[in-house]
C-alpha cells in the first residue's frame, strides 16, 4: 500500500486572535512538509485545487513543481484537478512540465470538484458539470496519446494535428479519477481501467464498498485486468504521539472549516462528540496514535477489498506547524514501517 499526504494549503485564522497568518509563510510552511514528507520515505504528496479565501491551492502545478526542485523520490500529484474548468491542453502541458522538472515523478488526480466556484470564474456551466468533465476527460486522455490530436468537442476549439508539448519524462503520465459518492463517476472510471482515488471525508468506509464493488464490475465487463483496477482512500487523518495529543491537534482546524463550508451548505454544526466518533473505531478519520491510524488504515483496505493507496488530508491542522510536521515524520517512520511490514508478510 502507498502512503501520502494531500495538502489543500488551509489558511486558518488563530483561534485566539482571530488574525490569518501570512500566506507567505504559509506557503513555506508547506513546502517544508513536503521535504519533511521526502525525508521519511512516503510515497505520495498531493496538491489540491480550489478557488476559495480558505486555501491557497489554485495554482497547484506551480507549487508542486516548486516542491520538486526540493525532493528526490516522492511522487507528486493533483488531489484533485478540476478538469472540468479547466482547459484539457494546458492542464497536459502544466503537468508534463512538472514531469520533466521532477524526473518522472508526477500524476494526476482529476475530477469534478466537490466546490463550484471554479465554473462561474472560468466561464463554464455549473449544469454541464458531468458533460464537461466526460469530454474533457476523454481529450486528456487522447493527449497522452499523441503529439497531434485531431479532436471535436461541444467545450473547446478543435484540435486539427497541432502539436502538443512538451511531453513528459514518463511515457504516460498517471492519471486516477478523484470521486465523491456518484455511482456513475465509479462506474466511469472502472470502464475507462482508470485507477480510483475515494474521497471519505465522513461516515465510514463500509458505505462506499458497494460503490468499490460497482467500480470493479463495470471495468471487469470492459475487459480490464482486476491489476489495472486499483483503488485510492483520500481520507482525514493525523498521527500524533497519543490518540489524545492528535485529536486535540487536529480538532480545532477541522471544527472552522467544517462549520463555514456547514453554513454554506445547511448542514448542522460540527461538534467535538461528531468527531471523536468519526475518529473512533468504526469511523473514516485515521487520527490517532500510530498504531491506532496503523490499524484503521488496515480496517479501510479490508473494509474495501484492498486499497492500493491511502492519502491523509491534514491541512485542517496547519495552525500547529510543529504538529504537522512530527505528524508527517511519525506518519514515515511509525505508521509506514507497520503497514509494510504487514503487506510483506502476506502471501
Amino acid at each position: 500500500m502507498e502512503i501520502g499526504i494531500d495538502s489543500f494549503a488551509a489558511i486558518l485564522p488563530d483561534p485566539a486572535t482571530g488574525k490569518l497568518p501570512s500566506a507567505t509563510d504559509r506557503m513555506a510552511d508547506l513546502l517544508d512538509e513536503v521535504e519533511v514528507a521526502d525525508r521519511v520515505g512516503l510515497d505520495v504528496f498531493g496538491i489540491g485545487e480550489h478557488h476559495r479565501a480558505e486555501f491557497l491551492d489554485s495554482a497547484p502545478t506551480v507549487i508542486l513543481a516548486a516542491a520538486a526542485a526540493r525532493t528526490q523520490q516522492i511522487r507528486l500529484t493533483s488531489a484533485v484537478t478540476v478538469l472540468s474548468a479547466a482547459d484539457p491542453v494546458r492542464v497536459f502541458q502544466e503537468f508534463a512540465t512538472l514531469d520533466l522538472i521532477s524526473k518522472g515523478r508526477a500524476e494526476l488526480v482529476v475530477g469534478r470538484g466537490s466546490f463550484g466556484e471554479a465554473y462561474p470564474l472560468f466561464g463554464m456551466e455549473p449544469q454541464d458539470y458531468d458533460e464537461l468533465f466526460a469530454e474533457k476527460l476523454a481529450l486528456f486522455l487522447k493527449l497522452g496519446e499523441t503529439k497531434h490530436p485531431i479532436w471535436k468537442g461541444r467545450f473547446r476549439a478543435e484540435l486539427k494535428g497541432q502539436g502538443v508539448y512538451p511531453r513528459p519524462h514518463q511515457a504516460r503520465l498517471p492519471v486516477w479519477i478523484g470521486v465523491g459518492g456518484t455511482p456513475e463517476s465509479f462506474a466511469r472510471a472502472g470502464t475507462l481501467g482508470l485507477p480510483l482515488m475515494v474521497a471519505i471525508i465522513g461516515g465510514t468506509f463500509a458505505r462506499f464498498r458497494p460503490l468499490v464493488d460497482l467500480y470493479r464490475e463495470a471495468g471487469s465487463r470492459a475487459g480490464h485486468s482486476p491489476d489495472k483496477l486499483k483503488v485510492g482512500v483520500h481520507a482525514m487523518g493525523f498521527v500524533g504521539e497519543t490518540d489524545a495529543a492528535a485529536r486535540d491537534a487536529f480538532f480545532p482546524g477541522w471544527a472552522h472549516l467544517t462549520a463555514k463550508i456547514g453554513r454554506e451548505r445547511g448542514w448542522s454544526p460540527p461538534s467535538r462528540q461528531q468527531f471523536d466518533a468519526m475518529a473512533g473505531p468504526e469511523g473514516a478519520f485515521l487520527v490517532g496514535a500510530p498504531a491506532t491510524v496503523a490499524a484503521k488504515m488496515r480496517h479501510a483496505s479490508e473494509t474495501l477489498g484492498d486499497v492500493s493507496r491511502i492519502t491523509f488530508q491534514m491541512s485542517t491542522a496547519s495552525l500547529e506547524t510543529a504538529a504537522m510536521k512530527r505528524s508527517i515524520e511519525l506518519l514515515g517512520s511509525e505508521v509506514a514501517p507497520i503497514i509494510r511490514a504487514e503487506a510483506a508478510a502476506k502471501p
